[in-house]
C-alpha cells in the first residue's frame, strides 16, 4: 500500500489530547449520497428511519448547514476545508491535506468506505492520502446490488471502479448490496480499532439513494401505496411535519410553488400536475417513489447495525457522530436527446431491480427538499442545504435544534479541534493554504450560538450564490441575472429583493466575485456558464 506523504508541522508534530487511546474521542462521520433535506423522519419525512431519529434524539439537529450541491464538490471541501479550486489540477491536489492524513498522524485508525469520487489513481485515491484502509467505489454512482454491472449507453455506459486498498474488485456475491456491504466493512473496522486499541476515524459514505432507484424488494414493498396522493400533497404534507418539529417557521420558511417565478425570466418547473396524470404514469411514479423510500430505509437500518455495534463494545460514550447528506434531493432526469433510450431501456424492467436504471425525476426530487426550491446541482436551498445530526456524549444537548449556518468546508478545522490537531503548515515540502472553514465546535457546545463568522460560497455549472448574514444572492444558469433574498424571512427563496436592494446585491457580487477569482471558478472564464440542468 502506499504510505501518503508527510504532513509537516511548523515544527514537530503536536497533540493535545491526553495521553491514552480511551481518553481520545472516536470519529463516525456518515455520508449519505443524493438525500434531500427532508428525507428523514426527525427531518419531516414520512420514511421510516428509527435509527437516525435516535441519533437525533440523542444528539442535535442543524437547520441550516449546507453542502456544495454536487457530490465531488461537496466532498473535496469536507476533506480539505478549502472550497473547491475548479481550475486545473483537479478539485484534490498535493498542496491539499486531507481530513485522513491529519487524523492519520493525530494517531487515529483512519478508513474510508462507500464513495470516493476524488480520483481513482494514485497518487488520488483514499490510500494516498491518509486513509488506513479504503473499500468502495471510487468514481461516482453504481449499480447498487452489482458494482461490476457497466452504466447503460445512454448514461456514459461506463463501470465505475471499485477497490478494496489497492486491488480492484470486479466479482461481488449474488447478495450484494451497496449499503449493506459498506456499513458491514464499516463495522468491521471500528472491531479492527477497538481490538488494537486505537481511536478510530471512520467515513462511511453510502452511495445510496443516489440514481439507479435500486432496493431490496421488502423495503419497497413497506411503502406501497404509500405515494398514492403525489408529489406536490408529499410537500404539503412535510412542510407540516417540519412545522410541527421545530425544524423550520413556516412564517417565514413557506411552502415553494411548483412553478415559482423570480424574475423575468425564471421558471423553476414544468411539472404536469399530478390530477392531471394519466393512471398509467401515476403509476410508474409511485413506483419510483416506493423504491427511493426503500433505499432511505435501508440506509436507516444500515446506519442502526453501526450504532448497535458501538453500544455492543461499550464505545458510543467516546464516539462522535457526524451525519449528513452531500447534496439536495436529486431530480436526475436525463437529456432530451437521452430520454428515448432511457425509456426504451427501462421498458418492462421492475422499479427497483437490478438491471434497471432509474431516476427518480423532477417531482420527487422537489418533495424530498421541501419545503425549498429546485434539487442537486442548483444554489436554492433544495440544492445546497443537508439535514446534519451530531451525537457528542456529554456535550451535545439531547434532542436540540442548532439554527447556526454551517457548511460541509466547515469539518476540517471541527475535527481538528475535536482531537486536539494544529492543521499542518505545509505537505510533501509545500506549503498548504489557510483553511477556509470556520470549526462548529461552539455551535455544538451550546446550540444557542446562532451565528457563524464570514460568508459562504457556491458555484456550480454557472449556477452561483453567496450568502453572508441572513442576506444570499443568487444566480442561476437560465436566469441569467442575480437574485436577493433574506433568509431571514423568506428562506424559501420565494420574494426576490434584488430590484429594491440594488446596493446590497452589488456587494455581495463583488463578494462573490473575489472569491470566485480565489477558488478559480469556471465562470470567470465562461460568465453565461455551461446549461446543464438535471444532473
Amino acid at each position: 500500500m502506499r504510505i501518503p506523504p508527510p504532513l509537516l508541522l511548523a515544527a514537530t508534530l503536536i497533540l493535545t489530547l491526553p495521553g491514552s487511546a480511551s481518553e481520545r474521542p472516536n470519529v463516525l462521520l456518515i455520508v449519505a449520497d443524493d438525500l434531500g433535506f427532508s428525507d428523514l423522519g426527525c427531518y419531516g419525512s414520512e420514511i421510516r428511519t428509527p435509527h437516525l431519529d435516535r441519533l437525533a434524539a440523542e444528539g442535535t439537529r442543524f437547520t441550516q448547514a449546507y453542502n456544495l450541491s454536487v457530490c465531488s464538490l461537496s466532498r473535496a471541501a469536507l476533506y480539505t476545508g478549502l472550497y473547491p479550486r475548479q481550475g486545473r489540477g483537479g478539485l484534490l491536489r498535493p498542496g491539499m491535506a486531507t481530513l485522513g492524513e491529519v487524523m492519520h498522524a493525530a494517531g487515529y485508525e483512519t478508513t474510508l468506505t462507500g464513495k470516493w469520487h476524488l480520483g481513482a489513481e494514485s497518487p488520488r485515491r483514499p490510500i494516498d492520502r491518509g486513509f488506513d484502509e479504503f473499500y468502495g467505489v471510487l468514481s461516482g454512482s453504481m449499480n447498487h446490488f452489482d458494482p461490476a454491472r457497466p452504466d447503460p449507453e445512454f448514461y456514459r455506459g461506463r463501470t465505475r471502479p471499485f477497490a478494496h486498498n489497492d486491488r480492484r474488485l470486479t466479482k461481488f456475491p449474488p447478495d450484494f448490496y451497496s449499503s449493506d456491504a459498506f456499513s458491514a466493512h464499516a463495522i468491521s473496522r471500528i472491531r479492527h480499532a477497538a481490538q488494537a486499541g486505537k481511536p478510530f476515524f471512520v467515513n462511511l459514505c453510502f452511495t445510496a439513494p443516489h440514481f439507479p432507484i435500486q432496493a431490496p424488494a421488502e423495503d419497497i414493498a413497506r411503502y406501497r401505496g404509500r405515494y398514492h396522493e403525489g408529489y406536490e400533497r408529499l410537500r404539503e404534507h412535510r412542510h407540516r411535519r417540519l412545522a410541527e418539529l421545530g425544524l423550520i417557521d413556516p412564517a417565514v420558511t413557506r411552502l415553494s410553488a411548483p412553478h415559482q417565478k423570480s424574475g423575468e425570466y425564471q421558471f423553476d418547473y414544468g411539472l404536469t400536475p399530478w390530477n392531471e396524470l394519466t393512471p398509467e404514469a401515476r403509476a410508474r411514479e409511485e413506483a419510483l417513489m416506493e423504491a427511493y423510500a426503500g433505499m432511505v430505509d435501508r440506509l436507516d437500518q444500515d446506519v442502526g447495525q453501526v450504532l448497535q455495534v458501538l453500544d455492543e463494545l461499550g464505545l458510543a460514550q467516546n464516539t462522535i457522530v457526524f451525519f449528513l447528506s452531500d447534496n439536495g434531493g436529486c431530480a436526475g432526469v436525463p437529456a432530451a436527446k437521452e430520454m428515448p433510450a432511457y425509456l426504451e431501456y427501462n421498458r418492462d424492467i421492475p422499479i427497483g431491480d437490478v438491471r434497471g436504471y432509474e431516476f427518480v425525476g423532477a417531482g420527487w426530487g422537489w418533495a424530498q427538499n421541501a419545503p425549498f426550491r429546485r434539487h442537486k446541482v442548483w444554489t436554492y436551498e433544495g440544492g445546497v442545504c443537508t439535514p446534519l445530526i451530531v451525537r457528542w456524549p456529554g456535550v451535545v444537548v439531547p434532542g436540540s435544534l442548532t439554527h447556526a449556518p454551517t457548511h460541509v468546508v466547515d469539518f476540517m478545522p471541527t475535527l481538528l479541534e475535536l482531537v486536539g490537531q494544529q492543521y499542518p503548515a505545509a505537505r510533501a515540502d509545500a506549503p498548504l493554504p489557510p483553511l477556509e472553514g470556520r470549526s462548529m465546535i461552539p455551535q455544538l457546545r451550546d446550540p444557542a450560538v446562532a451565528t457563524r463568522s464570514g460568508p459562504l460560497f457556491w458555484e456550480l455549472y454557472g449556477n452561483r450564490a453567496v450568502r453572508e448574514g441572513d442576506w444570499k444572492a443568487v444566480w442561476t444558469q437560465t436566469g441569467q441575472h442575480w437574485e436577493l433574498y433574506n433568509l431571514a424571512q423568506d428562506r424559501s427563496e420565494t420574494v426576490n429583493l434584488a430590484d429594491a436592494e440594488p446596493e446590497r446585491v452589488a456587494t455581495l457580487v463583488a463578494t462573490w466575485t473575489r472569491w470566485a477569482e480565489q477558488t478559480e471558478s469556471p465562470s470567470l472564464a465562461n460568465p453565461r456558464g455551461p446549461v446543464r440542468i438535471g444532473q
